[in-house]
């Protein structure tokens, strides 16, 4: 058994966790040759944020797509948003995104629609350069929702919508609807047949596919079983030639793998996730592109879009009633908050210890805690330095007597936490009293 030797100074994996960015993925030998090397994200919240529950006005949608537009800036993480046309606000809406779009805006409005030659019809004069086309794949749709039901209907409904949308001058992009649950014997010939329709047309309007994981069924292991595989599909479709940047992955997270499978579709060759900031959406919701952008910014494939911007999100969402859940990954009022003592003495001594990436800098949020019975002294340390800068050391008389009171109320039966506000102005005191512990990074 070989000991552990001592080293002169600590290891922390610069490379991997770098102080001005976020956790970097690095690669033991070579780059896995089907990863785009270029990725990005599209949005959905005008549409799915909306089937969830978003109750998005034309003057709440539109704030909402200038917001998009600050967050990504000039870095392309974000290319395009989709709206609704099927209501007058939408379309007003619509009609917002595209003079913003064509005065530099730098996502790109898009549309979607049911694959019928009369919906295609409504998107035809609108401005837009591409519109979605819903294609259910799966039996579950193709045999229960049409009559006559089964596959080749549903087929050649589909092609119809996607001739009158190239007819229109407009890129076709088909929705693969709970693909996850559809048999190879439809998405395969029916992806056929859209290409070989498409190639009458200009090659500008070639047809995009999004892979739709809609019940979130999917999983991101190379060697499940078609068709929950999602790197299985994602390869089938790039050999059935659609490069990495017209294939686009959207799942939902009604199994919690929301992330898992974005990163498995990106690794199998898909350039493009597709979900909603903050990931509002149906049911548990879409895939949250933030924390998409974060990965995939760890893999060299994408550039820094501006992530403090996101903070004025969550606070709409919030005037909205649809603000994100306390906990919820790196937004959640409560996502880089401790109430353990011995991870607020860690934060003491060295705030890396208990935080993923430089929060503070890369996400605006600050590194907090909240005084619990479990806190210990160093919480009130770390509360105190947190809010003055100050650091007040572990024998200061009137900081133990502080603590010690905190103590006795917990004793006494109290349930809820101890915030800065309620005793921000004991500790202000204190810290007139002195001394202070010099500053340590």
């Amino acid at each position: 058994m070989t000991p552990v030797r001592d080293v002169p100074q600590a290891d922390l994996f610069p490379s991997t966790f770098p102080a001005d960015t976020f956790p970097q993925i690095l690669w033991e030998g070579h780059r896995p040759g089907e990863l785009p090397p270029q990725t990005w994200t599209t949005d959905t919240t005008h549409r799915d944020g909306q089937q969830g529950g978003l109750p998005l006005t034309t003057e709440v949608g539109l704030q909402l797509y200038d917001l998009m537009g600050r967050f990504t800036g000039q870095s392309g993480a974000l290319r395009q948003a989709e709206f609704f046309v099927y209501r007058p606000q939408d379309r007003t809406m619509l009609a917002g995104a595209l003079e913003r779009w064509r005065s530099g805006h730098p996502v790109e409005p898009t549309t979607w629609i049911r694959a019928t030659r009369q919906d295609a019809a409504l998107v035809a004069g609108l401005g837009v350069r591409e519109s979605g086309l819903l294609a259910s794949a799966s039996d579950y749709h193709t045999f229960h929702k049409f009559s006559p039901g089964g596959r080749a209907q549903a087929a050649r409904t589909y092609l119809d919508a996607v001739r009158a949308v190239l007819d229109a001058g407009l890129r076709p992009r088909l929705h693969l609807e709970d693909a996850t649950r559809a048999p190879r014997d439809f998405i395969l010939p029916f992806v056929a047949e859209v290409q070989a329709v498409a190639t009458a047309y200009p090659a500008v309007q070639a047809p995009k596919f999004r892979i739709c994981d809609t019940m979130g069924v999917g999983l991101p292991l190379e060697g499940a079983a078609w068709p929950r595989s999602v790197p299985r599909l994602v390869r089938e479709l790039r050999a059935a030639g659609i490069c990495a940047e017209r294939l686009e992955f959207h799942p939902h997270n009604d199994l919690h793998l929301v992330v898992a499978n974005s990163l498995a579709a990106v690794l199998a060759g898909c350039a493009v996730i597709n979900g909603t900031l903050l990931g509002k959406g149906e049911r548990t919701g879409n895939a949250p592109l933030e924390g998409i952008l974060l990965h995939l910014i760890g893999l060299g494939t994408t550039a820094m879009p501006d992530f403090p911007m996101l903070n004025e999100l969550s606070d709409l969402y919030e005037t909205l009633g649809q603000g994100v859940a306390a906990k919820y990954p790196l937004y959640g009022r409560d996502a880089h908050r401790t109430r353990a003592g011995i991870h607020a003495d860690g934060l003491n001594k060295f705030w890396p210890m208990y935080a993923p990436f430089n929060v503070p800098k890369l996400l605006g949020r600050p590194l907090e805690l909240s005084l619990t019975r479990d806190s210990g002294l160093a919480g009130l340390i770390f509360l105190i330095k947190a809010h003055t800068g100050q650091e007040l050391p572990k024998d200061h008389p009137g900081l133990r007597a502080l603590h010690v009171q905190l103590d006795a109320s917990f004793e006494a039966g109290r349930q809820t936490a101890v915030e800065w506000e309620e005793i921000a102005e004991r500790a202000q005191n204190l810290l007139q009293e002195g001394p202070v512990v010099a500053s340590r990074t």
